[in-house]
């Protein structure tokens, strides 16, 4: 389960990476030709914008999965280990009933508007939305396991979150 989860989240990471390459290569590209020739890709400007709303989505998960969330830590340290661990899976039930509001309102985005084509692309404007349920849905197993298990990480291990206090460990 381990390597399946690494190897998951790889390649999760390397397709960030790729998204991210091709737009701002998309992007620098229409900028140069717009402005150093008249002219320039129609579709760049939505295809950018679907990249970056995938960006944002699936980066959320990722963040989730890193523990890498804005958080205030300094609160913890004033408490006991057990206190700490409640602390923690009452966080991640508060985080798992916004997603899962999320979910829902991305899903009925993307049924509602699938049939809807650009007519500069030919995708779906649905597509915008199924970022946000994909997203959830990653989101989602995160919270679940984290709520049982407050240090677990989706990667086989455990955290090794320097914020949280040795006597919390």
């Amino acid at each position: 389960m381990h390597s399946f989860l690494k190897a998951f989240w790889t390649v999760i990471d390397g397709v960030m990476a790729l998204v991210l390459l091709s737009m701002i290569a998309l992007v620098f590209t229409n900028v140069v030709l717009r402005y150093g020739f008249s002219s320039g890709i129609r579709e760049a400007i939505e295809l950018s914008r679907l990249s970056l709303v995938w960006l944002v989505m699936i980066g959320a998960a990722v963040v989730l999965r890193r523990n890498e969330h804005l958080a205030v830590h300094e609160i913890l340290n004033l408490f006991p280990k057990p206190a700490i661990r409640f602390l923690q899976r009452l966080a991640y039930v508060v985080v798992l009933i916004a997603i899962l509001m999320l979910f829902w309102g991305a899903w009925k985005q993307t049924a509602a508007n699938w049939q809807n084509i650009s007519p500069l692309t030919g995708l779906p404007k649905g597509l915008f939305y199924l970022a946000g349920v994909v997203s959830s849905v990653l989101m989602i197993v995160i919270a679940v396991v984290r709520i049982i298990e407050p240090t677990a990480r989706m990667d086989g291990g455990h955290d090794d979150d320097r914020f949280v206090p040795e006597h919390a460990r």
